[in-house]
């Protein structure tokens, strides 16, 4: 596989997200034998950015990745993540903690969790509003200094947010949604948040140009859901989704938002088409050519997708391509 450079690191072009093995998504395709034998494989063809936190099955999403990982450690990039405390796994409510404390209790039990003495990358997952982002981004701080974490990352926030913590402790990474059908991290209006949900309306301001703040900072841009939490790829049915799945209760899944956002895949399946390719390989290529510092993480339960998603690292989208993707009309329904 391609490789781009984190922090002075190689790591496979196209990364993994676990977060669906533990929590989220189709709770009935769950098997903790073949997400551990998944990861392993995905080390096997490259993929060595691995992407896990703390709330992802209050846990159990670490301590899988933990177990796949052992003789494994030294040949990935792992990044796991604070700040989000679950309430309710059924109904996935949860709260923000960004409180010096609880980053430093939630690393400790991240690192036992993950079987390992230092982690390559802690985010703040999301920005506390009740704490100010100074102490508790100087806390994450200590933590590099004590060695427990070698990098630091923020997720879903917006420029000033970026440029508050970095002038305190460098920003390695900034993690947040970026697809075909969300580009608010792009500073593109309307590109899929809802105000009055993550990131900006904390703060009452325009999420703006994070990825490219990202290339002129230095940082790395790893989006998640680059597959618009699988509806790219066109095989994303309403009457599909079990109960339960996050995804239930998403705006742009209800099933006349979805109607109206399948103008988005065809588009995608057109350029696929041209290429021999697939929808998700197209989807992902997309966010790889948005710089070289742009790392995305799918997430898979399922080897068949592994590799589908690693192949976007070879695909190389055309001026033409990219200019009709770029195109695909703004997304229906708000990100949640």
């Amino acid at each position: 596989m391609r490789t781009r450079d984190f922090q002075g690191v190689q790591v496979g072009a196209v990364g993994l997200g676990l977060m669906g093995m533990s929590w989220a998504y189709s709770a009935s395709e769950r098997d903790d034998a073949a997400s551990e034998e998944l990861i392993r494989e995905a080390v096997g063809l490259g993929v060595t950015f691995l992407d896990t936190a703390q709330v992802y099955g209050s846990g159990h999403n670490e301590e899988l990745a933990g177990r796949a990982l052992k003789g494994l450690r030294d040949q990935v990039v792992l990044a796991t993540k604070t700040g989000l405390v679950m309430d309710d796994a059924r109904t996935h409510a949860m709260h923000r903690d960004g409180s010096p404390g609880h980053v430093r209790r939630s690393l400790e039990e991240s690192l036992r969790r993950l079987g390992t003495d230092t982690v390559d990358l802690y985010y703040l997952h999301r920005v506390d509003p009740d704490v100010p982002l100074a102490e508790t981004w100087g806390a994450m701080a200590e933590l590099v200094a004590e060695g427990k974490a070698r990098h630091l990352g923020l997720s879903e926030v917006t420029v000033s947010q970026a440029e508050q913590a970095h002038g305190i402790h460098p920003v390695a990474a900034v993690q947040s949604e970026l697809s075909l059908w969300t580009r608010d991290a792009m500073g593109v209006p309307g590109g899929g948040a809802k105000r009055g949900s993550d990131p900006a309306a904390d703060t009452g301001e325009e999420t703006g140009d994070v990825l490219g703040w990202c290339a002129a900072n230095g940082a790395a841009f790893v989006p998640f859901s680059p597959l618009g939490r699988g509806f790219l790829t066109g095989s994303v049915t309403a009457d599909g989704l079990e109960e339960g799945d996050f995804r239930t209760r998403n705006p742009r899944f209800r099933e006349e938002a979805m109607r109206e956002n399948r103008r988005i895949v065809e588009v995608v399946r057109r350029v696929a088409e041209r290429h021999g390719s697939t929808p998700a390989r197209v989807a992902i290529a997309w966010t790889l050519a948005q710089g070289d510092h742009v790392i995305p993480i799918p997430g898979t339960k399922k080897s068949r997708y592994l590799h589908d998603n690693a192949g976007a690292a070879g695909l190389d989208l055309t001026a033409a391509d990219l200019e009709e993707l770029d195109a695909v009309p703004p997304a229906v329904g708000d990100r949640y």
